[in-house]
């Protein structure tokens, strides 16, 4: 094999790696808000704020245009999704159905599997309510965000997991923009406890229970939150 061919299959080997990064890069810079909502740039501006070459990025806006959090505009560049709250109360809709079906799930798992989720649930709410100590809400989020992550992921149903991915991303957004405009969220981790005791004794109707009414709860905050301050999109 000479140089060229050396090089070429170095280059596609690396390719899926760029891209995967530069999708991994780009969706947390909108979940986190540094591309806002409605925000508008071309592919090359993204990709010199995120610090990457242009086609990686190409390819990883392709890919959240189908996760719903971009639109590609013919000969205007790309536009970061604008959330309305009729959207918001749609999402949460689906958070409230697949999470609850998630913690049944682990609840109905074996005792060892459930004991090991049980403390990853855990250990993240005690890494919520380090950060609420410390008045550190962005890193209350991450961890709340962990959390939420945990309990689909675990759960053992991949289109679960799949549906999840996209959807807590938009309402991850849409907490971040209004998180300090909230009440201390001083009562998830008692809910997040409530949760991981239920998946971890096995208990699958409390755990479907616990699941569902704490994301009643952050759509009943939230909505009406939204609409005091009169915001038309997240």
């Amino acid at each position: 094999m000479d140089k060229l061919q050396v090089r070429t299959a170095q280059e596609t080997a690396r390719k899926p790696s760029l891209v995967e990064d530069a999708y991994r890069a780009l969706k947390e810079a909108i979940r986190d808000n540094v591309f806002p909502p409605g925000y508008q740039g071309s592919e090359q501006e993204i990709a010199l704020r995120l610090g990457m070459s242009r086609t990686p990025v190409h390819e990883a806006i392709i890919r959240l245009q189908e996760d719903g959090l971009v639109r590609v505009l013919s000969k205007r560049g790309v536009q970061v999704c604008p959330l309305a709250p009729e959207d918001i109360r749609e999402i949460y809709d689906v958070i409230i159905a697949i999470e609850a079906r998630a913690a049944e799930l682990l609840a109905a798992m074996p005792y060892e599997i459930r004991r090991r989720v049980a403390d990853e649930l855990e250990e993240a709410t005690a890494r919520m309510e380090q950060a609420l100590r410390e008045d550190d809400l962005h890193a209350w989020a991450v961890a709340d965000d962990q959390f939420h992550r945990i309990l689909v992921e675990r759960c053992g149903n991949s289109r679960i997991r799949r549906i999840a991915q996209t959807i807590t991303d938009q309402a991850h957004r849409a907490r971040m923009l209004t998180l300090k405009l909230r009440p201390r969220p001083t009562g998830s981790a008692a809910a997040h406890r409530s949760i991981a005791e239920a998946v971890r004794k096995g208990q699958m109707a409390d755990a479907h229970q616990h699941a569902r009414q704490h994301r009643i709860d952050a759509r009943d905050e939230l909505l009406p939150l939204i609409q005091s301050f009169g915001i038309k999109h997240l």
